[in-house]
């Protein structure tokens, strides 16, 4: 973990409860071979393993994908594990500001820069308002995918409709966030960035709608791997929300 990351996760008290079926382990030997091979893996804080209910309590500082952690305690498959769906559905009825806490602070966060930057005279130029709000998310949220940018790939193959045919993708699309993030800050021709802004999100929420439709569990991709947000309607109104600021300033070009 680097120290930036570290910095972070201190920062904001980000640690990753989650709770695995664990099938194969017959004796305390098992156990035992299970939890340390779990605890090798860099992100894992703590792992507490139960052979009566067969069940793996993981704490991590980041998540880490099932078939990663498969591969850690055996990539034989003597034991395997698999997303307990009880967990699943007590993870689900979960104070839902408590889930989005990371996302709804890094929104109030740029609303409130954009607000204030945008008065002038009294009055708020919404344009303003709108090109500063567009530079603090697409930064923001850039800045969190490079964090870990082969596990925000890795996240966004599961879901996005380019990325699951071509793997480099998610790697371009952080450069192309920061990209536009630059782009909105320094004023760079409205219309290509706007335009762009448009066809990239436009794309991108394709495959967020169809993971949300199909009721699909899987983890947002959105802030990169460094938290651990599901894939539900918020991030269909993030995305929704960058398209319609994107074609709304097309128009007052």
């Amino acid at each position: 973990m680097s120290a930036l990351q570290f910095l972070f996760y201190q920062l904001l008290s980000i640690i990753m409860t989650h709770t695995y079926h664990i099938t194969g382990m017959t004796c305390g030997s098992c156990v035992a071979t299970v939890k340390s091979q779990l605890l090798k893996l860099q992100d894992i804080i703590s792992a507490e393993i139960s052979l009566e209910n067969k069940q793996a309590t993981i704490e991590m500082s980041k998540h880490i994908s099932t078939n990663a952690l498969q591969e850690a305690i055996s990539p034989d498959k003597k034991y395997i594990i698999t997303e307990d769906s009880t967990a699943m559905k007590e993870d689900e009825a979960k104070n839902w500001f408590a889930t989005y806490k990371p996302l709804l602070l890094i929104f109030a966060f740029i609303t409130f820069i954009s607000f204030v930057s945008a008065q002038m005279n009294n009055e708020i130029h919404w344009m303003h308002f709108m090109n500063t709000f567009m530079a603090g998310f697409f930064l923001t949220f850039s800045f969190f995918k490079f964090l870990d940018l082969k596990g925000f790939a890795e996240s966004y193959s599961m879901y996005d409709i380019i990325a699951k045919q071509v793997k480099q993708w998610g790697y371009i699309y952080a450069f192309i966030e920061l990209f536009l993030g630059i782009a909105y800050t320094i004023d760079f021709n409205p219309f290509i960035t706007n335009i762009s802004t448009l066809i990239i999100m436009s794309i991108s929420i394709i495959g967020v709608l169809q993971s949300v439709l199909n009721k699909q569990k899987i983890k947002c991709a959105c802030l990169g791997a460094v938290f651990n947000l599901p894939m539900s309607t918020v991030t269909i109104i993030e995305d929704a929300l960058m398209i319609a600021m994107s074609a709304v300033m097309l128009m007052i070009i």
